[in-house]
């Protein structure tokens, strides 16, 4: 078992189950509000780079109003309606990487603290699928005020657990946000890629590469 970590943590999306389940049931939605797609892309980009202060949803929606031309009120409730609360159902078909479950399982009764911290509020999708009860702390990036890869969100994380950051390991599946920011905050990472994926591109980046569950389990329980 490894000692020098007391917790593990864990991105949700495309971490804990594959993207391409969720997209393949947002594809009406996508063909509906287009629009509001890309802007709340652009407008999260954009904070990701300007990292101003304030609320996030705030700010989020102003910078959406601009480039749709529309009131900031109104972008929001229809950002929280549709976006928020709407996509959240959807999970209650998808189903988790094979062996997610059993790991965590395998890690709590071993005496490690788990987290999991997404750019996208968890708490509903932890529940549709079947992993609420798993966690020592779930919360969203956004309550912080910052996105990935900004050092905020995963200190916020470090401080809910009570686990200093360089004993914490962070399981994501993206590099620029996940792996990065986890390791600019202190923090160990595992990165989550597809056996098809090119594992080159990773290399000196996340501490440890993994395509199997299985695998990161024996990582850290030896």
């Amino acid at each position: 078992m490894r000692k020098d970590i007391s917790a593990v943590t864990f991105d949700l999306d495309g971490t804990l189950y594959p993207n391409y389940r969720f997209y393949i049931r947002l594809v009406p939605f996508v063909l509906r509000e287009l629009r509001l797609l890309i802007a709340m892309g652009k407008a999260r980009d954009i904070l990701r780079e300007e990292n101003p202060e304030g609320s996030f949803y705030d700010l989020q929606a102003e910078v959406m109003a601009k480039i749709l031309k529309k009131d900031p009120g109104v972008v929001k409730e229809k950002t929280e309606r549709l976006i928020y609360r709407g996509w959240e159902p959807l999970f209650k078909r998808i189903r988790l990487f094979s062996h997610v479950k059993e790991t965590l399982q395998a890690l709590r009764d071993s005496g490690f603290k788990l987290g999991l911290l997404s750019d996208f509020p968890p708490e509903r999708k932890a529940e549709y699928l079947g992993i609420a009860g798993c966690w020592d702390t779930i919360f969203s990036s956004e309550i912080t005020n910052h996105l990935k890869p900004d050092p905020a969100p995963f200190l916020e994380l470090s401080k809910r657990l009570l686990v200093p950051p360089d004993r914490i390991l962070y399981v994501g599946n993206s590099v620029s946000y996940d792996i990065i920011g986890a390791k600019g905050a202190g923090m160990k990472t595992a990165l989550v890629t597809s056996r098809f994926g090119n594992r080159r591109r990773n290399t000196g980046e996340a501490d440890f590469v993994f395509t199997d569950y299985r695998q990161l389990r024996s990582y850290v329980l030896g």
